[in-house]
């Protein structure tokens, strides 16, 4: 399985939209508790990070076509309807 995911900092109230086959893992990272990337995105704009929406696909593929559409106008505007809520 797969999870497209969103994370929001409680620091900054940014989001990061991303996709993974074992989220856990990657919130690690996300929250420095594992090695990650000197200037990502997340590393940058501290943290701590926590998923506040998450869909789970079957295959790959289908998880980076969404995750596509979500980092997208049209899908960032959808999401941010749905984290109003």
């Amino acid at each position: 399985m797969y999870s497209v995911y969103v994370i929001k900092s409680k620091t900054t109230g940014k989001i990061y939209i991303g996709q993974t086959g074992n989220l856990e893992s990657r919130l690690a990272r996300h929250n420095g508790l594992l090695p990650s990337k000197i200037k990502s995105y997340t590393k940058i704009n501290k943290g701590p990070w926590n998923v506040v929406y998450k869909e789970e696909y079957n295959t790959r593929q289908e998880a980076l076509k969404r995750e596509k559409y979500l980092k997208s106008h049209i899908g960032r505007d959808w999401l941010k309807n749905i984290l109003v809520r």
